[in-house]
């Protein structure tokens, strides 16, 4: 066999699993795409006509639009979203720098309760949160869905180990030239770790947007009606009216889809780094 042909043989076999791979991934992306799809062409369709071929239409998002009063709960979803993101990723930098660098009694004791937090359902503890919110008359305001998940184990634990891939020796050189532990942090570990706080906002804002547990329980108040409490209540409305359903779902969906595609590369960045020691 010539020098040639056994040379070419291994870029063919690699050639045929990149195009088997290639199809294999967008078989799946197919598979994934497919109920999204039906859900942005059935949300076309004029009301009431749902799986009837009668033309394109943004009448459905109009409505579903002015009926399920969608402009309030975008307001409080990302009134909530922000501040709750904010409050995380301030207290995951403070308490994940403390973890990754601080040298203190019960350290390791103290990350392994942390961690032991994130084994608990959110809705084992809501009994008691429920009474501390009551006790500080909390309930029907912002701060009962603000306060019970403004910090996180979840974001102190991916600071710290993204914080740890960063070499000590930067730090060392702020320290002698005058830099304190705080200004450490803000000038030089923060924006280091912009992937990982990238990471952080994305969890945090599209879980919080997402979540309907706590305005559920924590309030009644209509002024306090966030996307998911508002789309949850337009659901009941009109039940068979599927091309208003899924005109509501594009609409409490999409702002997470582009927030998501703006940072996705930061995202992508944050979790393939996070816990990789030097």
């Amino acid at each position: 066999m010539p020098p040639e042909t056994v040379r070419s043989i291994p870029a063919n076999g690699s050639s045929i699993f990149a195009l088997i791979s290639f199809l294999l991934l967008v078989l799946g992306a197919g598979l994934v795409l497919l109920p999204l799809g039906i859900v942005a062409a059935t949300s076309f369709l004029p009301p009431a006509t749902a799986g009837k071929v009668s033309g394109w239409s943004w009448q459905s998002y109009r409505q579903a639009w002015l009926q399920g009063s969608f402009l309030l709960a975008f307001v409080n979803s990302t009134v909530v979203g922000l501040v709750v993101t904010g409050g995380q990723i301030v207290t995951s930098a403070l308490a994940g720098y403390a973890l990754a660098r601080l040298q203190f009694r019960g350290r390791q004791a103290l990350l392994l309760i942390m961690l032991a937090t994130l084994v608990i359902p959110f809705q084992m503890l809501v009994i008691p949160i429920f009474l501390v919110l009551k006790w500080g008359h909390l309930i029907n305001t912002y701060g009962a869905l603000v306060l019970p998940t403004i910090a996180n184990g979840f974001g102190i634990f991916l600071l710290r180990q993204y914080f740890q891939t960063i070499p000590i020796e930067l730090e060392e050189a702020a320290a002698l030239d005058g830099a304190s532990r705080l200004q450490i942090l803000w000038r030089i570990m923060l924006p280091l770790a912009r992937p990982a706080l990238t990471t952080l906002f994305l969890f945090t804002f599209i879980g919080e947007w997402n979540d309907l547990f706590k305005p559920l329980v924590f309030t009644t108040r209509p002024e306090l009606k966030t996307v998911q409490l508002a789309l949850a209540e337009f659901q009941e409305q009109f039940t068979n009216d599927w091309s208003l359903l899924m005109a509501a779902v594009v609409i409490a969906t999409l702002p997470i889809v582009l927030l998501f595609l703006l940072g996705q590369r930061q995202f992508i960045r944050g979790i393939a780094t996070t816990g990789i020691k030097n």
